[in-house]
């Protein structure tokens, strides 16, 4: 399949979910992530399909004091 992630054209195999996409790229952590302009819930991560040509973002949150 191939999305554009945060701007970069990425081609990835055997990733179906939003989760699977994050676990792909191996983020971790608290994440925000958007596609097509649209924000997806946490609740959506295992069951929002991706297709091919997604624009995604993804964004990882930091905690600081």
């Amino acid at each position: 399949m191939n999305l554009l992630v945060n701007g970069e054209q990425t081609s990835l195999v055997d990733v179906a979910t939003v989760s699977d996409l994050i676990s792909a790229l191996e983020i971790e952590g608290n994440v925000a992530v958007e596609i097509n302009r649209e924000i997806v819930s946490h609740s959506a991560f295992n069951h929002h399909r991706l297709a091919d040509g997604d624009e995604i973002e993804i964004v990882t949150a930091i905690g600081g004091g």
